[in-house]
C-alpha cells in the first residue's frame, strides 16, 4: 500500500511540475545603444532578468557612448584587454571591409564625428579638414593582437553602431537558445533575429519602413513597403538615411558617410534591406550597400553567398523603385500573392 500511495504521490508532482512548465508568448522590452528593443519569445518562463542582465554586459563591449565600454577604451588608447564579442564583431567588419573594397569600415569614427552623426561634437567641416582626418581612416590601420587592439595610428578611433545592433540581436537569441526557445523574435533598433513561429503559428512578418518624410523631414511611422517573412531563421537588417541627417546651408546632409572619400554617400539607394543567417551580418551588408549605391550593390550581392536584398532607390528622374534579388523573393508574401493574381 505504501508503494501504490508512493507512485500515486510522484506522479501527482509530476502532473503539477508539467501544468506548471506549460509555454506562452512572452515579450521583454526596454533599451539599448540609444534605442529601443522589442523580444518575444515561446517559452515555459519570463527571462527578462537574463536578457536585461546580458544587454548590459554587451553594453560593456561594445557601446562607444558608454566611457567604461571596451570600445570607449580603446578609442582613448587605454590598455584593455577585448572580450569574445569585441573580437567576433571586428572579425565580422574587417571581413565585410575586404569584400567590399573599403566602403564598409569602423574605423570611419572619426569622420562620422566630423559631420555631426557620432559620439563626438561635430567641428566645422571644411575639404582641407577631411583630408586631414582621412590620413587616420581605414580599416587596415587596426588590428588584433591576442586579447589586444594595435593601431598604426593613436588617432584611429572605432564606431561599431553599424554591426553592433545586429550583433546584440544574435547575442540574446543565442541565449534564448540556451534556454530551450525554438520560436523568438529579438529587434533592436530595427534590426531583427529570429527563429521558428510567431503566436499565430505563422512566420514571423518584419515590415520595412517606406523612406518618407513629412512636410518637417520626420519619417512617416507607419508607410510600409513591403513585408518579409521568413520561412526559416535568420536575420533581417535595414539602412536608411531618411531618418538620421540634417539640412545646412539648404543642403541634405545623411549620416552615412563614404569612408573613402571621407563625405556622406549620397547614393540612390534610400534604404537596404538585407537578409542574412545571421544579423550580424545583415546588418553591416546593409551600410555598406548605402554606401555603394544601386548598382555597385547588386554587383556585389552576385558574389556573397547567404544575402538577399531589398532595396528602394530613387530612379533617374527622382522616382521611387524597388529592387531585390531573386532569392529575396521567397520572402516577400506581399509578392508573391501578386505574383499569382498576375499569372494565375
Amino acid at each position: 500500500m505504501r508503494t501504490i500511495f508512493f507512485f500515486f504521490g510522484l506522479l501527482t508532482a509530476i502532473l503539477l511540475v508539467g501544468c506548471g512548465q506549460e509555454k506562452r508568448y512572452y515579450e521583454s522590452t526596454g533599451e539599448i545603444f540609444h534605442t529601443r528593443y522589442s523580444i518575444k519569445y515561446e517559452a515555459a518562463e519570463a527571462y527578462d532578468s537574463l536578457i536585461v542582465a546580458e544587454l548590459a554586459r554587451f553594453d560593456l563591449s561594445l557601446n562607444p557612448f558608454n566611457p567604461q565600454s571596451i570600445i570607449a577604451q580603446v578609442n582613448r588608447n587605454e590598455p584593455v584587454a577585448i572580450d569574445s564579442w569585441f573580437r567576433t564583431v571586428f572579425l565580422k567588419a574587417y571581413e565585410v571591409s575586404e569584400a567590399t573594397g573599403g566602403a564598409y569600415d569602423i574605423t570611419c569614427a572619426p569622420l562620422v564625428n566630423l559631420w555631426g552623426f557620432g559620439f563626438s561634437r561635430m567641428d566645422s567641416v571644411t575639404p582641407a579638414l577631411i583630408d586631414s582626418v582621412r590620413t587616420f581612416v581605414g580599416y587596415r590601420k587596426v588590428r588584433l593582437e591576442g586579447d589586444r587592439v594595435v593601431k598604426s595610428d593613436p588617432r584611429v578611433m572605432l564606431d561599431c553602431a553599424s554591426i553592433a545592433k545586429g550583433y546584440a540581436c544574435d547575442v540574446i537569441a543565442q541565449l534564448l537558445e540556451r534556454q530551450g526557445v525554438e520560436n523568438y523574435m529579438v529587434e533592436i533598433g530595427g534590426e531583427v533575429t529570429l527563429r521558428g513561429v510567431n503566436p499565430s503559428g505563422q512566420g514571423w512578418r518584419v515590415g520595412i519602413q517606406r523612406p518618407e518624410t513629412d512636410s518637417i523631414g520626420v519619417a512617416r511611422e507607419n508607410a510600409i513597403e513591403e513585408i518579409v517573412q521568413l520561412n526559416r531563421s535568420g536575420g533581417i537588417a535595414t539602412s536608411g538615411d531618411y531618418r538620421n541627417f540634417y539640412v545646412r546651408d539648404g543642403k541634405r546632409y545623411a549620416h552615412t558617410i563614404d569612408p573613402l572619400t571621407g563625405y556622406p554617400a549620397g547614393q540612390d539607394i534610400l534604404s537596404a534591406t538585407i537578409v542574412a543567417d545571421d544579423c550580424m551580418t545583415a546588418d553591416a551588408y546593409a551600410t555598406a550597400f548605402m554606401v555603394l549605391g544601386l548598382d555597385r550593390a547588386k554587383r556585389l550581392a552576385s558574389k556573397i553567398k547567404g544575402i538577399e536584398y531589398f532595396l528602394i532607390y530613387s530612379d533617374k528622374e527622382g522616382n521611387r523603385r524597388v529592387a531585390y534579388s531573386e532569392g529575396m523573393s521567397r520572402f516577400l508574401p506581399n509578392r508573391q500573392a501578386l505574383s499569382i493574381l498576375e499569372n494565375p
